[in-house]
Formats: C-alpha cells, structure tokens, sequence
C-alpha cells in the first residue's frame, strides 16, 4: 500500500471517529522520522476541510486548584448535554514532573471512560514549541473526527500559558480561594490572556473566602488591558468538586463565543492564530536547521567556550554562529 492510500484510509478513519485510527493519526503526527512529518502534514491537508467547528477551551491554573477534577466535572456535563469532548495537554516539563493528566487518566477516571470523550497527554517530553505544535495538530484531528469541544490544559509554567491562550477561542484562568497571598504572585501577563477568571474550590468553608477572591480579582482585572474590546472577562466562582456553578461557567462561554462570532472577532482570532503559529513553525525550523549544520556543530564548542570565558560577547558570537550557517547555503 502507498503512503498516499495509507494516508487516504486514515483520513476516512479519522472521520468515521475510529479511536484505533485517531490514535495512530496522532502517533504519526507526534513522530520525528522525516517521512512520517511528511505524511502527517498529508494527512492534515486532508482532514482540515472538515476542521474548525469546535469550541477551543483553554485552561490554566495555579498549582493546586483542581484542574484535574475541574475539568472532569465539566467535561462529563458537556457529555451529558450531548457533546463531543477531547481534552488535551501542554506540558513541555512532563518528563521531569509527571503533569497532572499525562497518561494518568485515573484522576479522572470518569471521563477517561466515557465513549463521548477522549483525552491525551501531551508527548512525555520536548520543546514547548514541538509538543504546542503536536497539540495544535492533535486538535486538528479531534475536530474531523467530531470532537465539537476541546479543553486545553496547560500543565507547565511560563510560556506555556501564551501558547495555549494562543491557539484556543476562550482562555480560563483557575484561581484558589484567598486571594490575598495569591494576588500578589499572578502573572499580569495571565489576567491580561484571561477571558474568564474562575475561583475554583468554592465549597464548604471555602465559599466566603472564595467570594472575596473573585471580589479581588475582579478590582484586579479593572487595571488589565483586556484581551478584546468587545468582551469583560466576569470572575466568577465554582466548584469542580460539588459541580457548583459550572453549568453558568459554560453558559458563560457560550455567550462570549456568539459574541464574538457576531462581531466577527472568533473569525480573525483564529485568522491570527494560524499565521502566528506559521511563523513559530519557521522560527522552531530555522533553529533546528542552525543547530544540525556541520560547521555550526563544528564551531559551537569553542564558540560556547568563549562566551563563558569572556574572549568574545554574545553578539559576536551569534554573529559567528549566523555566519557559519549560511555558509554553503
């Protein structure tokens, strides 16, 4: 069988919702064999006219605030109302802390058996850039084959937040209840990415200091630049534990996706997102090509070497390194 006729049958898998054929979709597109990039980037030629239909969900959290069982709750209430839901991971450090998913479907043990869902980790290590890349793809394919909701969790810190708010609809920030310590250490980076900040944890004991987090959060996001002129992300409580307040929490995405398509927005956000990630592609390409060339590979060493001895700068040194890639090129 040819590689085209293989690809061909996997497409017509994928959109039959085959979860043997899903799998082996993204197996394909998580390989590094040059011949399997160039069949997976087939393959999702192939399936992209039956993709963007899904509500892209992404959340984050603080550690410690539930994502796990938040997102089980709610992804189990998004299966009982009739959807489709894939729920995917970015988590460039997996290989060193394990993540919160990650293979580990046990901690949500009802959803990862629920025939109307499907989740998977991200790859068990790599660049944030590559495992952004797989889970931009993974969601390519969870869309042909008629996943109509994708939760992205992002399991790492940093810029793994950016990536994720980057190639989603709806961003969700997950903060604990008492806000005061916690105030103090978020990012401002984060609010200003957040279309909605939920205080999770809001039960028992924890409701009264809960209210007063989103009473904080609230006063905080009033100095954010906010991430559309069109929508003022709410803060609002919830409970992954107890269900509390997540039927609202989804009715309120809801509202800010037909919004946002009324205005036209949700159409050039996405428009953004694929010719920003186009050019993350060429950057992540451009430095994987630097860092394999001969005479680079052959002058690193010694290049490094002065840089920590203080016999060159840095920018002489990029210089250096720049000028041995374009040789014979």
């Amino acid at each position: 069988m040819s590689a085209l006729s293989s690809v061909e049958d996997l497409a017509a898998g994928v959109q039959r919702a085959d979860r043997a054929a899903i799998g082996r979709a993204i197996t394909l597109i998580e390989s590094n064999r040059a011949d399997h990039r160039e069949q997976a980037q087939a393959l999702l030629t192939a399936l992209l006219p039956h993709t963007g239909n899904a509500h892209r969900v992404g959340i984050t959290g603080v550690p410690g605030v539930g994502k796990s069982t938040f997102i089980e709750a709610l992804g189990s209430n998004l299966t009982a109302d009739g959807h489709q839901v894939a729920v995917l991971t970015v988590d460039p450090t997996s290989s060193r802390t394990g993540g919160s998913i990650l293979g580990d479907k046990t901690r949500m043990p009802r959803l990862s058996i629920d025939p109307a869902a499907f989740i998977r980790p991200s790859p068990s290590s790599g660049e944030l850039g590559g495992v952004a890349r797989m889970t931009r793809e993974t969601m390519l394919v969870c869309e042909a084959a008629g996943y109509d909701v994708v939760l992205v969790e992002t399991v790492g810190v940093g810029q793994s937040e950016t990536v994720v708010a980057d190639m989603v609809d709806f961003f969700l920030v997950l903060m604990l209840p008492g806000a005061g310590d916690e105030l103090q250490g978020i990012k401002k980076g984060i609010l200003e990415l957040a279309d909605m900040i939920a205080v999770n944890k809001a039960d028992g004991d924890n409701e009264t200091r809960a209210e007063l987090a989103a009473q904080q959060y609230q006063m905080a996001l009033h100095m954010m630049i906010q991430a559309s002129e069109h929508w003022t992300p709410p803060v609002m409580t919830c409970s992954g534990l107890t269900n509390h307040g997540l039927d609202t929490l989804w009715t309120q995405i809801e509202q800010h996706r037909a919004l946002l398509s009324a205005v036209g927005e949700l159409k050039a956000r996405r428009e953004h997102q694929r010719v920003r990630w186009m050019w993350s592609m060429v950057d992540d390409r451009l430095l994987a090509s630097l860092r394999s060339h001969p005479e680079v590979t052959r002058i690193l060493p010694e290049t490094e070497a002065a840089v920590r001895s203080e016999r060159t700068t840095p920018v002489r040194a990029v210089e250096d390194l720049l000028s041995a890639f374009a040789l014979e090129r």
